[in-house]
């Protein structure tokens, strides 16, 4: 079946759009659905221990977001605002600069009294490709001029910049938050442990490549940005086994699952490794390994609702974001929570 990008649309009140995180984490609201039921349950999100069974395993990303946004100016005292998307080598990154007319090649842009960048290349999708110098640790440097890379629809001041960082962020390298993962806490982790639930780690570096709209009418032709992925020893073991014994993997958010469906093989198994992906996940995609999925309220016709349409139907998935409309829950990145079993 042909699908537009119009079939992924609904209605979303502005007032929905969360501008501050739930405090606590785990006091957000959770929508479960039921496929097989097609059934939902209206509960706070420290009840996802209910419905986690002892043998299941929950799939986590460890990414940790960068203080990736910048403010710079150019020699002669024009500003720009710099986000860094991705490494490309030790002091060489590809970036998005705004307003770009101001940054051809070989323009130089002042961040700080410590902190510099030139502009090398420009990309055909118009990002560049530029070379910092610095004197000093470059990580240290970032901490202390960068600031987080809150999506646009944030409107709000974050207070405490680690409450864009889910709390087993541990390998810097995203330009987002994956943040399905945003509604745990340590007790709670510990307390699903403690159930007999596995976690397993892995790691995908969100790019903004994620988020771009699709402009494209026809789905299939939008075109994925690369993001790079690894899945240790440890964590392809513990999935395999689950796999094996028929025990269910769970993905903590979109990131998690693109993760795992790029490394799996067609029964779901998966090998250590490490690579970069542009899978684009859309009905009528199988799922290889994902057998459930704990994730966030995405944006109308975004690539994020139309990777959880793959999981439940497309006209499924809308019917609930219907109901979660009505019944008023947040939405996107500082937003409520589904789980969708």
């Amino acid at each position: 079946m042909k699908y537009f990008k119009k079939d992924f649309y609904y209605d979303l009140p502005e007032e929905l759009i969360a501008q501050t995180p739930a405090e606590p984490r785990d006091s957000s609201r959770l929508l479960v659905y039921d496929r097989a039921l097609k059934k939902t349950e209206h509960k706070i999100f420290r009840d996802i221990a209910d419905y986690l069974n002892k043998g299941d395993v929950l799939v986590i990303n460890n990414t940790k977001v960068l203080p990736a946004r910048m403010f710079a100016h150019t020699t002669n005292g024009g500003a720009v605002e710099v986000l860094l998307l991705k490494r490309l080598e030790k002091d060489r990154w590809e970036v998005l600069v705004k307003p770009g007319k101001k940054c051809t090649r070989g323009k130089i842009l002042i961040i700080s009294d410590e902190l510099a960048l030139t502009v090398e290349d420009i990309t055909d999708s118009g990002e560049r490709i530029v070379k910092f110098e610095y004197s000093g640790v470059f990580e240290e440097i970032l901490d202390r001029v960068g600031n987080m890379p809150l999506p646009p629809y944030i409107k709000e001041k974050l207070k405490d910049k680690n409450r864009y960082q889910t709390v087993y962020a541990r390998t810097e390298g995203s330009s987002a938050a994956p943040t399905a993962g945003l509604h745990f806490t340590p007790e709670l982790l510990d307390k699903l442990r403690n159930k007999g639930v596995e976690i397993a780690e892995v790691l995908l570096h969100v790019g903004l490549g994620t988020f771009r709209p699709v402009k494209e009418e026809i789905i299939t032709e939008h075109k994925m940005h690369s993001e790079y992925y690894e899945i240790g020893e440890r964590s392809a073991e513990i999935i395999n086994r689950a796999k094996r014994e028929g025990r269910r993997v769970i993905a903590v958010g979109t990131t998690s699952v693109r993760t795992l469906e790029s490394a799996a093989d067609e029964k779901g198994l998966i090998e250590p490794c490490k690579g970069n992906t542009e899978i684009f996940i859309y009905p009528p995609y199988k799922f290889k390994c994902v057998d459930a999925l704990v994730t966030n309220f995405h944006l109308p016709e975004s690539t994020l609702i139309m990777l959880v349409s793959a999981m439940t139907g497309r006209e499924e998935i809308l019917s609930v974001y219907a109901e979660a409309v009505r019944e008023k829950y947040r939405f996107f990145s500082f937003g409520d929570a589904m789980m969708i079993v």
